[in-house]
C-alpha cells in the first residue's frame, strides 16, 4: 500500500538489472554483402550470455527500470522490426538539410575541379537512393521507391540549378520560403519550451539571479534581429543566439559575485546594450 501511494519513492534500494552486452567483435563485409555482416554481428550478440548488474537507486527510479525491462521482454522484436521496415518503405520521409553545400561552385566557370569533384560525387551517390533503390541496413533491406525525399538549403552563393541535372529532376517541386520577420522572432522567443529566454533564465538561476524579460524587451530583440538580418546576412533564427550573447554578456560574467537578486531586461536595457552595435554596420557585420 505504501509503495502504491508513493510514500516509499525516496527510499534507496538495490536491484538487479539486465546489462546489454556487446559482442566486441566487428564484422566487415565487402561491397554488396553488408547485410550478411550485420547478420553475423547480431548472431554473436545473441550468443553472448546475458549479464546482470546491481544498481542502487531510489524506489521511484527502480520501478521505472524494472517496468522497462519487463516491457522489453514482452515485445516481439522480429515483429517490431518487420513493421518498422514496412512503415519506412511505405510512409517514410527523409529530410536532407543544407543540400546547397554540395552544389557545383559557379566560381570555376563550369569546370569540374578541386572541391567540385567531391561535391558532384556526393550528388551522384544520393541519386540512386532518391530515384529508388535497395538499401541495406542493420535491420534489413529497405526499398526507397516510395519514400518521400525533401531537400532544403539556404542557397546564398549557389542555386538549385547548380545541382547535377539528374538530381534536379528528382526534386520537381520547389518552394521559396520567406525570411523570418518581427512577428516570427517574437513567437520564437515566447512559444517554444526551450526558447532562448527560458534557457538564459535557467542558466542565470544556477547563480542565484532571477532573470525576467518584459514584453517590450522581446519586441525590441525581435526588431533588432530582423533589422540586422536585412542589413547584413540573413541567417534566420540563428541571429538570436548572437544577440543574446551580446545582450547578457555582462550579467553572465558578473554573476554570481557582483550580481545577485532579480535582473529585469526591458526595452531600455536592450537598446543600451545592442543599439550601439547595430548602428555601426561594420561592427554588427562581424559581431552580431
Amino acid at each position: 500500500r505504501l509503495l502504491r501511494e508513493g510514500k516509499l519513492d525516496e527510499r534507496e534500494v538495490e536491484i538487479s538489472v539486465r546489462e546489454k552486452v556487446k559482442s566486441g567483435v566487428e564484422i566487415f563485409g565487402s561491397q554488396g554483402v553488408e547485410q550478411l555482416g550485420v547478420g553475423f554481428q547480431n548472431l554473436l550478440e545473441r550468443m553472448m550470455p546475458p549479464r546482470r548488474r546491481t544498481v542502487r537507486c531510489k524506489v521511484k527510479e527502480a520501478r521505472e527500470l524494472l517496468q522497462q525491462e519487463e516491457a522489453e521482454g514482452l515485445l516481439d522484436e522480429d515483429r517490431v522490426v518487420a513493421e518498422a521496415l514496412e512503415r519506412a518503405q511505405t510512409a517514410g520521409i527523409v529530410f536532407i538539410d543544407e543540400i546547397d553545400k554540395i552544389c557545383m561552385g559557379t566560381e570555376t566557370g563550369g569546370r569540374s575541379g578541386g572541391p567540385d569533384v567531391s561535391r558532384e560525387g556526393v550528388q551522384r551517390d544520393l541519386l540512386p537512393i532518391i530515384e529508388g533503390s535497395t538499401v541495406n541496413t542493420r535491420y534489413g533491406v529497405v526499398k526507397t521507391d516510395h519514400i518521400l525525399f525533401i531537400a532544403a538549403g539556404a542557397f546564398h552563393v549557389a542555386s538549385p540549378s547548380d545541382l547535377i541535372p539528374e538530381l534536379q529532376g528528382r526534386f520537381p517541386i520547389r518552394v521559396t520560403l520567406a525570411s523570418l520577420g518581427r512577428e516570427e522572432f517574437r513567437r520564437i522567443l515566447r512559444e517554444p519550451r526551450n526558447a532562448l529566454t527560458r534557457q538564459y533564465t535557467a542558466l542565470l538561476a544556477t547563480d542565484g539571479v532571477t532573470l525576467r524579460f518584459t514584453d517590450d524587451a522581446i519586441d525590441a530583440i525581435a526588431r533588432i534581429a530582423e533589422e540586422v538580418n536585412v542589413r547584413t546576412q540573413d541567417i534566420g533564427a540563428r541571429r538570436l543566439h548572437t544577440l543574446f550573447e551580446k545582450l547578457l554578456e555582462r550579467p553572465l560574467f558578473e554573476a554570481p559575485d557582483a550580481l545577485q537578486g532579480e535582473l529585469v531586461v526591458d526595452a531600455a536595457f536592450v537598446q543600451a546594450q545592442l543599439e550601439p552595435l547595430v548602428a555601426d554596420q561594420d561592427t554588427s557585420r562581424f559581431i552580431l
